[in-house]
């Protein structure tokens, strides 16, 4: 069916440059089609293409330099409209974000949302650090105010098996293809084939870190220490390289384990947990007993390999992160958080801003009602319901997607 005057007038014409490694960017192109919106998306290796298989995608084989260039050819002769990626970061994300903002065409970003779970992120512009959400906990107060309650929206399951089986495939066809695509250099720092072996082994190894991480919780809730959370963060991740003063999570763990040594209570613990989407390239467990033995705080310092993060963070006295997050979920819970990063929610009244050596003696807890105000805000601006990682939440995340897109709200389920 053709569509209506009405509907031509509000046509998008939508570009989509790097997705997340699976179907969330082929679904987002199958969604904006059906709502009467052109789409093209941009291929820069194999993985890209494996897991887009639609009309109008473009691949781009040449070198990174000559790609902002090309990029604003393409969006001049395809009367783009409007731009969408995941992650503002990446080698091709950052020009590209100048060459729209230099032509005034919006770019939508994703990202893991900045309030879990079941939430993700979708903002005009940037993240994180290059968000332009201010830092005033009043200006949070005052908008939040103004607007409704949050519709309400049910939860969304997720699967470790399916998300560790696309990252699998989209390596496998970017390996085979490389010669396809002679220019292409990954964002992240590992080959795909030693990507794809820790994943491997990982998945080889999920019984055994299954029952090592039930006997660590057992035993931390039989015994009632109190303890200290430090939830990992991707290596990989440009909101390290990027945001943070750390060059990788090797260093922000010696810095957290050695204020730990030196400042915190002798009678307190500090659980270190292992990302869920940690490829399993380095041992981030062996690294973590290297850094407690070199401290002399071997017997305080635990390292939970697998688990759902919300009980730990419950039950922790504070929460230390770089970015992570994983902050949003412990200040939903009134556990005090302190950044040692740049974070959109590090914000005074709801961060402890204090720093790292005092916070193990005295984490100052949120301010309930600003981070409520803070949360409010955040769902009207930059978030959607649904995930990545099962068939209900990416139909969940592209219908919104798609409404965001068009200006219309978020309606209740």
């Amino acid at each position: 069916m053709e569509p209506t005057c009405a509907q031509r007038d509000e046509q998008r014409t939508v570009l989509l440059l790097q997705g997340l490694m699976g179907p969330l960017f082929r679904r987002l192109g199958q969604e904006l089609a059906r709502a009467g919106h052109k789409v093209y998306k941009v291929n820069f290796n194999g993985g890209d293409r494996l897991f887009w298989r639609l009309p109008n995608g473009i691949d781009y084989r040449g070198s990174l330099a000559d790609w902002p260039a090309v990029f604003e050819r393409m969006l001049r002769a395809r009367g783009i409209t409007d731009v969408a990626l995941f992650g503002d970061c990446r080698d091709h994300h950052l020009p590209a974000i100048r060459v729209c903002r230099e032509l005034g065409i919006p770019v939508h970003v994703f990202e893991e949302g900045y309030i879990r779970p079941d939430w993700v992120t979708l903002e005009l512009g940037g993240v994180n650090g290059h968000s332009s959400l201010p830092r005033d906990p009043d200006w949070y107060r005052k908008t939040a105010a103004a607007l409704p309650p949050v519709p309400p929206h049910a939860q969304v399951p997720a699967s470790f098996r399916r998300r560790a089986t696309e990252g699998l495939l989209y390596n496998f066809a970017d390996v085979l293809t490389r010669w396809y695509y002679p220019y292409w250099t990954n964002h992240r720092p590992w080959h795909p084939v030693v990507e794809g072996m820790g994943w491997w082994r990982k998945l080889c190894r999920r019984k055994e870190r299954q029952g090592s991480a039930v006997e660590l919780m057992a035993r931390l809730d039989r015994k009632g220490d109190p303890y200290f959370l430090f939830p990992l963060q991707l290596d990989s991740d440009a909101q390290i390289r990027l945001h943070s003063p750390f060059a990788g999570i090797a260093d922000a763990l010696r810095l957290v384990i050695g204020s730990f040594a030196t400042h915190a209570p002798a009678g307190t613990r500090l659980v270190v947990k292992e990302h869920p989407l940690d490829n399993g390239v380095r041992d981030w467990r062996q690294v973590t007993a290297d850094m407690a033995d070199l401290f002399g705080v071997a017997e305080r310092v635990d390292y939970l390999a697998w688990g759902d993060i919300v009980p730990v963070t419950r039950c922790a006295r504070g929460v230390v992160t770089i970015n992570s997050t994983s902050g949003t979920l412990a200040l939903a819970e009134g556990v005090p958080v302190v950044v040692l990063g740049h974070a959109v929610y590090d914000i005074p009244d709801i961060t402890d801003q204090g720093g790292l050596d005092s916070f193990w003696q005295n984490p100052v807890a949120p301010d309930a009602g600003a981070f409520l105000a803070f949360r409010r805000v955040l769902v009207e601006r930059c978030l959607i319901p649904g995930g990545f990682f099962s068939e209900e939440a990416l139909d969940k995340v592209v219908r919104h997607a798609v409404a965001r897109f068009e200006g219309r709200p978020i309606a209740p389920e």
